[in-house]
């Protein structure tokens, strides 16, 4: 079963978009070419985007061939098929990976046992329970990539702080 995605390279270094490429063919089986543009948010780093069709899992795959690297920021999003749930990675050097499961409209799907444990250390007093479901929905992994996302070449870059 196929599904089709998209790869999202937020930032690289310059010396690091090889090797990025390199990776993407291996998991995909096909020699591939991405177009890079400078990345505003992070000077001196590049940015490029990659749809791509493969069999259910190819997103885990790529995710799995490019987490190791520190210095790079990217998500892999895969749509749902009939053999599998829709998929968002994201990582960033400061928190490493997160994985969600998402639904056809893109929505994330939290399971049960994940919630129960959020909402377990939320009464053990380890933590609160709006951090906990912030963790659960990736808000982190947002918040640090939202500047990324909107930083492409000639679009002005938007830096977020935090509001007390």
């Amino acid at each position: 079963m196929t599904t089709r995605g998209v790869l999202y390279v937020h930032s690289a270094p310059r010396a690091l978009c090889p090797h990025v490429e390199w990776a993407v063919a291996g998991v995909l089986g096909a020699r591939i070419n991405l177009d890079w543009i400078r990345q505003p948010a992070a000077p001196g780093t590049w940015r490029s985007e990659f749809s791509w069709r493969g069999e259910a899992g190819t997103a885990s795959k790529l995710a799995s061939a490019l987490r190791g690297w520190q210095l790079l920021r990217f998500e892999v999003t895969a749509e749902p098929c009939a053999a599998a749930e829709g998929e968002r990675y994201s990582a960033t050097p400061e928190l490493g990976i997160f994985h969600a499961v998402t639904g056809i409209h893109g929505d994330i799907l939290i399971p049960e046992d994940r919630l129960r444990a959020a909402l377990a250390r939320s009464r053990g007093g380890e933590t609160d329970l709006e951090a906990e479901l912030a963790k659960l929905l990736g808000k982190p992994w947002d918040d640090e990539l939202e500047p990324f996302r909107y930083a492409g070449e000639g679009a002005p870059v938007r830096w977020l702080h935090q509001v007390v």
